[in-house]
């Protein structure tokens, strides 16, 4: 994708009563965190990728420059004010991080502060930013870009260097005048064409800007990569200007009346008919930008919808693969044909589609006795438009339902990868379908919503609660606590949770969750509980439950060595006050 079209949802102003209604307040999508991982030259991570040796050369960060400038400015456009962007490469070529924060401080003014992160993270060694830096073109360093020659000026653009004026006069910032020549001719400085000659031998421009703020990792400091970070915040928004249009190697491509008009306001590029253009595929100049497309890029073309295959119990809480599919939907309005959108790598996304089922919704609500605290209608989706063939529900915020129900009305621009988090999962047995409920809790989702389960829910000892990690199946009649054993063959057929109790007593009422809270899903069958945890994870919460166990042991030992040194203390108390008292009776 382009990186000034990034899809910028917006409802439209002539929306209807009914619509505004909807909009809950968000008329467009921004965000309120930005990460701005550019595609760099990547010379910071030759020590783990040695090929890029071979394939490496000063080029490679002058020619990105203006695509990474171009990317952060939108990614600008798209925070809210109050938001921060974070920018970042793994590169330590100043034209790809100083040069770019720099145009992106001057271009947007006072909208935007780079943000002093000195003191986060006292852990992670960094160094500050530089302020001064020269360019490396054709085997000779620049200066300034009145060190440019003519012939270069279309690859080499004055944002590239520390004051990102194109009328620099080298005789400025202390600059000596060379062989008698005006400060104003553009020989005052001619290049230094030796290879040899060192670049602190040269007169370097001084950023005016704190570009010290910035934070620099290099892989010798603590045996890393090398990163470029720089934290920036939106203090207000962003000033109208019309950006002229470049490509990444900063030649001026003159824009004609049907393109999108670029600003640098919160707006999304729109053609003169208002409506909005998409770009198709990745930006060709950049093969090396990475997202989470490229996941996604190596799916069969046409794959079809196949049902979603129910696990039987056996089977317990493993993962399955979502075979993405192709399905384009309409647009908005009837018998509108909307030009397809996000061709190449978005092929093959399924859809996200809210789960409106009452029946379904109702079943789960009642089977687990879920609080009416917690909200279920309207906040949950799913993958698949088919509602009888669902297999996974997930769970979204309020946020992220009106970020949804914004992209349904300006017609999906947006192709989201992943949303929300697993909360209900399918679930047959072998003992048919007589569970009441079909969709049992996720592991992923139990944390979630535990605190207002009410019911299907039981509190088992350390050591029936290893028993069940260890064998995954125990029958009522084998559990050690027998009162276990008996409320678990009352539970309905179907989904449970058990929880391990905490020194013995059960947890309160309702559950609190907390990261020392261990809980599971089991599966209720007629005479037995089998636990829906992948064999892993068995293994890492029997792990971390035999070091509860073990931290529970010493800190009982120690409270009764310091019980049994206070009951010593007390009788060595008691014999002297005896021993006191007897001698003031001899000598009273």
């Amino acid at each position: 994708m382009k990186p000034n079209t990034f899809p910028g949802c917006r409802s439209k102003s002539n929306a209807s009563d009914k619509e505004i209604e909807l909009e809950s307040n968000i008329s467009q999508l921004l965000f309120d965190r930005v990460l701005c991982d550019v595609p760099c030259s990547g010379d910071g991570t030759l020590r783990k990728a040695p090929d890029i040796w071979r394939k490496w050369n000063v080029g490679l960060g002058n020619g990105l420059h203006s695509l990474q400038v171009q990317i952060a400015m939108r990614g600008m456009s798209l925070l809210k004010v109050g938001g921060r962007m974070v920018y970042s490469t793994c590169s330590m070529n100043p034209v790809e991080n100083e040069a770019v924060v720099s145009e992106i401080l001057r271009k947007c003014g006072g909208s935007v502060e780079l943000v002093d992160v000195s003191s986060e993270i006292p852990q992670l060694i960094r160094r500050p930013g530089l302020r001064s830096w020269k360019i490396r073109d054709k085997g000779v360093w620049l200066a300034s870009y009145k060190d440019v020659p003519k012939y270069r000026r279309t690859g080499i653009i004055p944002s590239m260097f520390p004051s990102g004026r194109s009328d620099v006069d080298p005789t400025d910032n202390g600059h000596k005048q060379e062989n008698g020549t005006n400060g104003n001719s553009e020989d005052a400085l001619q290049p230094t064409e030796d290879a040899m000659t060192s670049v602190d031998d040269l007169d370097v421009e001084v950023s005016d800007l704190p570009l010290e703020r910035c934070m620099r990792l290099v892989p010798h400091d603590q045996n890393s990569g090398a990163f470029f970070i720089a934290v920036i915040q939106k203090v207000s928004l962003l000033p109208v200007v019309q950006e002229k249009s470049t490509t990444p190697q900063g030649n001026l491509v003159p824009k004609k009346d049907d393109e999108p008009r670029i600003t640098l306001s919160n707006q999304i590029p729109e053609d003169k008919n208002g409506k909005v253009e998409v770009a198709d595929g990745a930006n060709e100049m950049c093969p090396e930008g990475i997202s989470e497309a490229n996941l996604i890029d190596n799916e069969e073309e046409g794959a079809a919808l196949e049902p979603d295959s129910f696990n039987a119990c056996e089977n317990h809480d493993t993962e399955e693969t979502e075979v993405p599919v192709d399905k384009e939907t309409g647009s908005g309005r009837t018998g509108e044909k909307r030009k397809l959108q996000m061709q190449g790598k978005w092929k093959g996304v399924d859809p996200v589609v809210f789960f409106k089922d009452e029946t379904i919704i109702s079943s789960i609500q009642t089977f687990y006795g879920i609080d009416e605290s917690f909200m279920l209608y309207g906040h949950l989706v799913t993958r698949n438009s088919d509602a009888n063939h669902v297999k996974r529900i997930y769970y979204v915020s309020k946020s992220v339902k009106d970020v949804l129900e914004l992209n349904f009305r300006v017609g999906q621009q947006l192709k989201i990868t992943s949303v929300g988090l697993k909360m209900f999962e399918r679930q047959t047995s072998r003992e048919g379908t007589t569970a009441p409920c079909s969709f049992r809790i996720s592991s992923e989702g139990l944390p979630v919503i535990l605190p207002y389960i009410t019911k299907q829910i039981l509190y088992a000892t350390p050591t029936d609660f290893k028993h069940l990690l260890q064998y995954k199946n125990i029958k009522f009649a084998d559990f050690v606590d027998a009162e276990i054993g008996q409320k678990a063959s009352k539970l309905m057929m179907g989904c449970c949770v058990i929880v391990l109790k905490r020194g013995g007593n059960a947890l309160p009422d309702p559950v609190q969750v907390d990261e020392s809270t261990i809980a599971i899903g089991c599966w209720k069958g007629r005479a037995s509980l089998s636990v829906m945890v992948t064999a892993i994870d068995c293994q890492e919460l029997l792990e971390r439950l035999l070091m509860r166990i073990e931290t529970e042991k010493d800190k009982s030992m120690q409270e009764n060595n310091v019980e049994t040194a206070q009951v010593q203390d007390l009788d060595n108390t008691g014999k002297n006050e005896g021993t006191d008292s007897m001698e003031v009776g001899i000598n009273g």
